[in-house]
């Protein structure tokens, strides 16, 4: 079936709501959080499965293996019931949330990325939850689609995956490679972070450096590691 990103907002936004406005909270509360959250999707673009691993949000991960949601691996501290978006997550732990705020000034930002973190004054998930607001705030401007454009989504993906040509020991095709590099849900070659024409210029990029053999002899099966 061939992706449609409208109608996969939809299904990620049905189950963003279905999760955060749980029936713990009580009427006023799900109310304030139902106008909270539909502010926050227009604000950080549509809910999400996982993140290409060239996105800021996860990208400070220190090994080979690459961080698809946000966690311990690359620096987050005490997040639990998170929900996450294209330019941003929802994490809601019980207490203070003091963990997860610091941990996110700590992990560093520069002019193409600044990550934020803040509480927010709503209940999502349940009443004794203290929901946190984690922001990535491009530097550069984003398409007209409000997608990521190929001049930030590609050096960014360049930057994590041509220093491991040193220990690489073979060369994963498109195909096994595109839910890391497009993110999920995805299509053959947008998703909800990149659309058709950014996409493919991945792609190309992405074949290029394949058949070149800096990663070593191309993977022929089609085992994925999502």
């Amino acid at each position: 079936m061939p992706f449609r990103a409208n109608d996969a907002a939809c299904l990620m936004a049905e189950r963003t709501r279905s999760y955060l406005l749980a029936r713990e909270l009580n009427e006023a509360q799900r109310e304030h959080a139902s106008e909270r959250l539909e502010e926050i999707l227009i604000d950080l673009g549509p809910a999400i499965e996982h993140y290409p691993l060239w996105h800021p949000l996860v990208s400070n991960y220190g090994s080979n293996d690459p961080a698809m949601v946000p966690g311990t691996h690359c620096g987050y501290r005490a997040l639990d019931h998170t929900v996450h978006f294209v330019n941003g997550f929802i994490t809601c732990p019980y207490g203070d949330g003091k963990d997860v705020v610091e941990s996110v000034q700590e992990i560093e930002s520069d002019e193409i990325a600044h990550i934020s973190a803040e509480r927010l004054d709503v209940k999502f998930y349940h009443p004794d939850a203290t929901p946190i607001l984690v922001k990535c705030q491009w530097g550069r401007p984003l398409l007209s689609d409000s997608t990521i454009p190929l001049s930030i989504a590609l050096p960014l993906l360049l930057e994590k995956e041509v220093p491991t040509w040193r220990s690489a020991q073979v060369a994963e095709p498109w195909e096994l490679m595109r839910p890391y590099i497009l993110g999920s849900p995805h299509g053959s070659r947008s998703s909800l972070f990149v659309n058709q024409a950014t996409g493919q210029g991945l792609k190309n990029v992405w074949n290029s450096l394949v058949n070149s053999g800096m990663f070593g002899p191309i993977q022929n099966d089609s085992e994925s590691y999502i």
